[in-house]
């Protein structure tokens, strides 16, 4: 499994490339499945997991497993301030939730740190630096080894950065919107955010590490639908969000370069993720463990830069 290093705050922090996701299965009563999926990840080579404290019984599966494991050998990846489910429309992105959740989360992941906190939802009416103020001393208190953001505008990202270096703070480390080769025609989720253009080109230019969701475009490029499907009621989530000629397009590509390259369609739209020149890691949430193998897989894809401007444009 390949590992990216980054600088975080409390040191240089490697992250398996490929980050194990939540998927439906992890509730404390599939803990079979979970030990079997998961051990087939670390068995790869793979230590990085994601989850969320939104993520229902995410936290506390994740913790099961890690009794009687050495810490230090899995990295944990978990978010917090999002709106609790009961208010689904009131902001919680704020110093007294950030602790909170965390406060949670480590109990439920049986923990005394995780190594990446992110924010998983922003609030842009609150001032970025009581937020960047706090998470700082989450890291001074050991807590928490790095942070970042999920589903922040870029220039809110900015205007953090920024404030960390004037008040000689730590800044954030990762960004994590959802990411992948597909365009999107809306948000796939109430105030979450795609990156675009200016996004990527951004992190290309400082060289800032991004943590993508929805890295496989939710099975887009793995021909899990067609053009049949926009007049199917059942798919109009999916359909309002990815169904554009240039996804279609796309598809096209990945058919072929997966046919010229002996892989997949679904591996080749993950290499693209992968292969970008800055640190890019994917979080996937296979359900199967052929579906974890496809992807584990994908790591020994190369993409050429023509390659993946091809797919960028949707063109030859």
């Amino acid at each position: 499994m390949k590992k990216r290093s980054v600088n975080a705050p409390t040191g240089v922090l490697e992250l398996s490339q490929i980050i194990l996701g939540s998927s439906d299965y992890l509730k404390l009563d599939q803990m079979e499945k979970v030990d079997r999926m998961f051990s087939s990840y670390v068995s790869a080579g793979g230590d990085t997991f994601d989850t969320a404290r939104h993520y229902r019984e995410s936290e506390p599966v994740i913790g099961k497993w890690l009794q009687g494991k050495k810490r230090s050998d899995y990295k944990i990846i978990t978010k917090g301030c999002h709106p609790v489910r009961e208010a689904p429309h009131t902001a919680r992105v704020n110093p007294q939730a950030i602790r909170e959740d965390l406060a949670t989360s480590l109990e439920m992941l049986g923990t005394s740190y995780v190594d990446v906190l992110l924010l998983h939802r922003d609030d842009p009416t609150v001032p970025v630096g009581p937020l960047m103020q706090t998470l700082n001393e989450l890291v001074k208190e050991e807590k928490i080894k790095s942070f970042g953001v999920s589903n922040w505008t870029l220039s809110r990202i900015q205007e953090a950065v920024q404030y960390c270096e004037e008040n000689q703070l730590y800044p954030p480390t990762f960004n994590s919107p959802n990411f992948s080769l597909a365009s999107v025609n809306e948000a796939r989720w109430e105030n979450s955010i795609t990156a675009d253009e200016e996004m990527i080109d951004w992190h290309r230019a400082n060289d800032f590490p991004l943590i993508s969701w929805s890295s496989q475009a939710e099975g887009f490029f793995a021909h899990r639908f067609s053009k049949e499907d926009s007049e199917n009621p059942e798919m109009k989530e999916f359909v309002d969000v990815y169904f554009n000629e240039s996804n279609w397009k796309r598809l096209e590509l990945c058919d072929a370069f997966a046919k010229e390259k002996g892989v997949k369609p679904v591996q080749i739209a993950l290499a693209y993720v992968l292969e970008q020149k800055f640190p890019s890691f994917a979080t996937v949430g296979p359900e199967e463990e052929w579906q974890l193998q496809d992807s584990l897989d994908t790591m020994k894809i190369h993409l050429s830069d023509e390659e993946l401007a091809t797919l960028r444009k949707g063109e030859k």
